[in-house]
C-alpha cells in the first residue's frame, strides 16, 4: 500500500493495523493493500498529503533477502537504507538470498506494475558464472528451452563472455520473471551457478554502483523503464 503522509514504514504498518487508516472510506488493516495516487486516504480522519515518488536502484549484496522482515530472521535488503528516512518503498521484482545487482525500490505502485509485467515489462540482463565452459550446444540449448515440471524455461538470448580453466562467465537476457528461472534453467541442463549478477533492467545499467549503495533514478530513466 502507498502509505502517504506516513513518516516511516513502521509507523505506517502500526497505524494501518489498528485500523487508523482508510481508503476511499473504507478502513483497511492489511499494510500491503494496493493504492493508486487517484485513491483519497486519511489517517484519523484527516486527509493524508501526498509523498515525494521515489525510485531507486539497489546494487543488492549476497546473502540479503527481498523482503520487509523474515519469519527467520535473516538480513533483508532494507537494510541498505537504514537510517536514509525514505517513508515507505517496496521492491519491483525480486532477487534470491544468493544473488546481486540491480534491484528497484519505488512507492509509485502504478510504475512497479509496469516494470514486472511479463507481458511488456523491460528485459533483465544477468551476469553468471557457471561451474564449467558451456559448449555451442548448451548455449543453444539456453535459447530454445526446457522443460521443468510444467513449465517451459527459455532465455531470450545466452552468450559465452569469457573463459577460465575451469568455469565460464555468461550473459543471459530474460524477457519473462519467473521464479528461480536462470538457476532452473541451467540445473535442467547440468550446468551448477557460482554466481548470478543482474546487471541491468531495459535501459537501465548497473555501472559502478558500489555494492549495498543505492542511488535515484532520473525521471529520464524512470521514463524510459516504465513510462505510460
Amino acid at each position: 500500500m502507498s502509505k502517504r503522509g506516513l513518516c516511516s514504514r513502521s509507523e505506517a504498518e502500526r497505524l494501518i493495523r489498528g485500523g487508523r487508516v482508510r481508503v476511499n472510506g473504507h478502513v483497511v488493516r492489511n499494510p500491503e493493500t494496493p493504492t493508486t495516487m487517484a485513491m483519497a486516504i486519511d489517517i484519523d480522519g484527516q486527509a493524508a498529503t501526498q509523498p515525494v515518488l521515489r525510485y531507486l536502484m539497489l546494487n543488492k549484496p549476497r546473502g540479503l533477502v527481498t523482503t520487509v522482515r523474515d519469519e527467520q530472521g535473516r538480513d533483508t535488503v532494507y537494510r541498505c537504507f537504514d537510517a536514509a528516512n525514505l517513508g515507505w518503498i517496496a521492491p519491483v521484482g525480486r532477487l534470491d538470498k544468493a544473488s546481486e545487482g540491480v534491484l528497484l525500490f519505488s512507492n509509485d505502485p502504478a510504475w512497479a506494475a509496469r516494470i514486472t509485467d511479463p507481458a511488456s515489462g523491460p528485459d533483465k540482463t544477468y551476469h553468471v558464472q557457471v561451474d564449467c565452459i558451456p559448449d555451442a550446444a548448451r548455449l543453444s540449448a539456453l535459447h530454445e528451452g526446457v522443460r521443468d515440471g510444467d513449465e517451459h524455461l527459455r532465455a531470450k538470448s545466452a552468450v559465452l563472455l569469457r573463459t577460465g580453466e575451469k568455469n565460464a562467465w555468461l550473459e543471459i537476457v530474460l524477457d519473462e520473471g519467473r521464479n528461480r528461472q536462470i538457476r532452473r534453467l541451467l540445473a535442467a541442463l547440468k550446468i551448477n551457478v557460482l554466481r548470478l549478477v543482474r546487471v541491468g533492467i531495459g535501459s537501465l545499467a548497473l555501472g559502478d554502483l558500489p555494492k549495498g549503495q543505492w542511488r535515484e533514478l532520473s525521471a529520464q530513466e524512470v521514463a524510459a523503464l516504465g513510462g505510460d
